[in-house]
């Protein structure tokens, strides 16, 4: 048996494995952490055997094997640490090229492990705000037994925590600017629970609760139907059922009138506020909607620039029906404006704009929306810096692409001079690197929030949270040659309505508070110690380097040593 400690970016990958990887991987029998109050620290154990087959568990409920005798392992954590303990299986995720690599933290209490494959444990110390500061011993012990033998402590391994003395912000004070996008049809639809039922709200709090703990600070509101065309699922050999439907029902009474129903949209607004989600509400389906006329996604309103689908029901016609007028289609974008500044909210709406690409007519598009409620603000997810560089009127919050933001730094900071609204950058299916995909190195998903610090960006954006495919803990991988697994997701569908976190997660949740100590440094006048972390983080000259024409590696643009990342806190 092998038994041993690693960092906490630690990823298993079981495929081809050398002999001895189970006693090289597990060779450290101690390990330091550090972390700051309303902080956490995390780590990995290891376990494995050359010859046998186990039964690893993390828990203190009876277990035998259900297959008849078989070892069974124990692990339990001792620590005089005041922090709360977190201890979760991961699990593997088949990536793109068929390799199970680590990625899912499961609620599962026990793992049956075939021999010569790693099982890693993951190892978590929440520190509240009340925690003394101080450096504290702990142990990781693994008991061991089979059938009704009595446990044997078979390895005793040992970490140490500081906890510092300051303190990090609660997360709903985070400073960082994150905007992960919900897809909450799609969740729904993984607990066969109906669009916006009860059963789906109570799923919907769970999942904004894991949100809410990374310090999101978006709601995202769907009011017309098929903003993305079900990402174009139909364009895949086995396609998955992508599709985001509005959030506010419309009936067309007897008397021609249209009456709109915000009461979901609204209890959805203050379920995000339960979890400190309130800076802003991204309003999706109003402009740059995604057409594709072939497919049978075009543009239903008559002479209108933009594809908007609203769905109504007609009660004379008893059936539903969509919006083909533009006057009709005006009313409803100007019930939505009227029921905003109604509810006090106006001022965090953002109607957002995914990647135009025609920058006269998405001009066009801005004028016809602007004319119908002209109190709305406007943010645009952006891939081509002439939409930055020419300006359109009505933009508040700028998220250039990372290729964009790196490539344009000097003309992003002059807009960003002038701008009065956020600028944020984001990633998806590109760039390569960084980027937070199943294969991409694990201090990545760190690196990111460090690299908006970089740029003097705001923030960061990504379009998943919840985008899966139709089975994404059997199968992942979905349209590799466009997304790469984990493109989709930070996330997975658990039982009981709750999401299981991924290391993913996790390591962006490290990389996010670091940047809050990072601020709270700068507040304290060490913006020395920020910059030498800076420096010591990054090795490109300029951000454009970033960009894939450099030909850089990226191990040549940033460390990827956990220590480097750490040393902000000595």
């Amino acid at each position: 048996m092998h038994y041993g400690l690693q960092n906490m970016f630690y990823k298993y990958i079981w495929s081809a494995n050398w002999w001895n990887q189970g006693a090289k991987d597990a060779a450290a029998s101690h390990i330091d952490l550090r972390c700051q109050k309303r902080d956490s620290a995390a780590f990995q154990a290891l376990v494995s055997s050359d010859r046998d087959e186990f039964l690893l568990t993390v828990g203190g409920d009876a277990i035998l094997g259900k297959s008849g005798p078989i070892k069974i392992v124990r692990c339990e954590i001792e620590t005089d640490a005041p922090c709360e303990v977190e201890v979760k299986l991961i699990g593997l995720i088949e990536d793109d090229d068929r390799t199970l690599k680590s990625d899912v933290l499961l609620e599962d209490r026990h793992a049956y492990v075939q021999k010569r494959k790693i099982q890693p444990i993951w190892i978590e110390l929440h520190a509240g705000e009340s925690a003394a500061a101080g450096t504290y011993g702990g142990k990781v012990k693994f008991y061991a037994h089979s059938m009704f033998e009595d446990e044997v402590l078979e390895r005793e391994l040992t970490f140490s925590l500081t906890i510092g003395d300051r303190a990090l912000p609660d997360p709903r004070e985070y400073s960082f600017y994150l905007d992960l996008w919900q897809h909450n049809c799609n969740i729904a639809r993984k607990y066969n629970v109906a669009y916006w039922s009860d059963a789906h709200f109570a799923i919907l709090d769970s999942y904004l609760h894991s949100l809410g703990q990374l310090g999101q600070k978006a709601l995202t509101l769907i009011v017309s139907e098929e903003p993305w065309c079900g990402q174009r699922s139909f364009i895949d050999a086995e396609p998955s059922d992508l599709n985001e439907y509005s959030i506010v029902p419309v009936v067309k009474r007897r008397s021609g009138e249209f009456a709109y129903d915000f009461s979901r949209l609204d209890r959805y607004v203050e379920l995000g506020e339960k979890h400190g989600i309130h800076e802003e509400l991204e309003i999706f389906g109003l402009i740059n909607v995604w057409e594709h006329e072939e497919e049978g996604f075009g543009s239903i309103v008559q002479d209108y620039p933009d594809a908007i689908r609203v769905r109504y029901y007609d009660e004379a016609a008893e059936s539903y029906r969509f919006i083909r007028d533009q006057n009709d289609l005006a009313a409803y974008v100007q019930a939505l404006e009227q029921h905003f500044i109604e509810k006090g909210w106006i001022d965090r709406v953002r109607v957002v704009a995914d990647e135009p690409e025609d920058f006269d007519l998405f001009a066009k598009r801005m004028a016809c929306l602007r004319e119908m409620a002209p109190a709305f603000q406007y943010k645009a997810a952006i891939h081509q810096s002439e939409f930055i560089r020419k300006g359109v009127q009505g933009i508040v919050d700028y998220v250039p692409i990372l290729d964009c933001a790196a490539g344009e730094f000097e003309q992003l900071m002059q807009v960003r001079s002038e701008a009065k609204g956020r600028m944020l950058y984001y990633v998806c299916c590109v760039p390569d690197k960084p980027n937070t995909f199943l294969s991409s190195p694990a201090i990545e998903s760190r690196v990111i929030p460090w690299l908006a610090e970089r740029l003097q960006m705001d923030g960061f954006l990504r379009w998943n949270y919840t985008v899966w495919p139709d089975n994404p803990l059997e199968k992942l991988s979905y349209r590799p040659s466009l997304w790469k697994a984990g493109d989709t997701n930070f996330v997975y569908p658990g039982k009981g309505g709750r999401p299981l976190l991924s290391l993913r997660y996790k390591w962006l949740q490290r990389g996010i508070r670091d940047f809050e100590y990072i601020q709270l440094l700068k507040r304290s006048g060490l913006e020395e110690h920020v910059e030498q972390a800076l420096q010591r983080i990054f090795k490109f000259d300029h951000p454009a380097q970033l960009c894939p024409g450099s030909g850089k590696t990226a191990e040549q643009l940033y460390s990827f040593h956990p220590e480097d990342y750490d040393r902000l806190y000595m």
